[in-house]
């Protein structure tokens, strides 16, 4: 199922968030090389976890995590503006109807399904928050993931070629977006607006466009 989440709302679920932290660490320093930082525990988290955001997260039947995706307003301090600067030559990336999208992660043994749920998530948020657009940097592995689960994003800008290449993306939600994913994700929109309204409250409906 479908968790949204923000940080301080995490401590209640210590096993998920600390199942969240140490697939992050696996996936960003064991897998794919990164600098992150690891704590003693095994578990990698930064500073902007610290700025309580909201997280999308898979939530397994054994209560552990399968893949999860971090949330941010543009308007206070994100990995773009603070680390990234130099990819976006479209300007400053700040506005209100805007979220960053961070630390996509999936588990290593995540059913083929749990990236577009966690995609139709994102989605979810969209649509009830009034959000335009989510925004976020990507390498290469990330373009097959989001062509095959039909959310490939505006590339703004991208740095660097093949494997090492990174890219900063827009991504917008519309009806077809969000049927496709649904699709891919092997969910219905009925059960996909419950755990949205369970953590949030029914919100009045935005209208998806084509």
């Amino acid at each position: 199922m479908l968790r949204y989440l923000y940080r301080d709302q995490l401590d209640t679920y210590p096993a998920l968030r600390d199942a969240m932290l140490r697939d992050r660490a696996d996936q960003f320093r064991t897998r794919l090389g990164w600098d992150v930082k690891v704590d003693d525990l095994g578990r990698e988290h930064d500073a902007y976890d610290a700025l309580n955001p909201l997280y999308v997260i898979w939530q397994r039947p054994d209560g552990l995590h399968g893949g999860s995706m971090r949330f941010l307003p543009t308007t206070g301090p994100t990995m773009i503006a603070d680390h990234f600067a130099d990819l976006t030559d479209v300007g400053a990336i700040t506005s209100p109807l805007i979220w960053e999208c961070t630390r996509f992660c999936l588990n290593r043994d995540a059913a083929g399904n749990i990236a577009a749920a966690l995609m139709l998530g994102g989605g979810e948020l969209m649509r009830a928050f009034g959000l335009r657009h989510f925004v976020g940097v990507f390498d290469s592995r990330m373009v097959r993931i989001y062509r095959m689960i039909g959310a490939s994003p505006d590339v703004l800008c991208s740095t660097g070629q093949g494997r090492n290449a990174i890219s900063v993306g827009l991504w917008h939600y519309s009806a077809h977006v969000h049927d496709q994913l649904l699709r891919q994700a092997g969910l219905s929109a009925t059960l996909s607006s419950n755990w949205f309204s369970r953590a949030f409250g029914t919100p009045e409906p935005q209208r998806l466009t084509a």
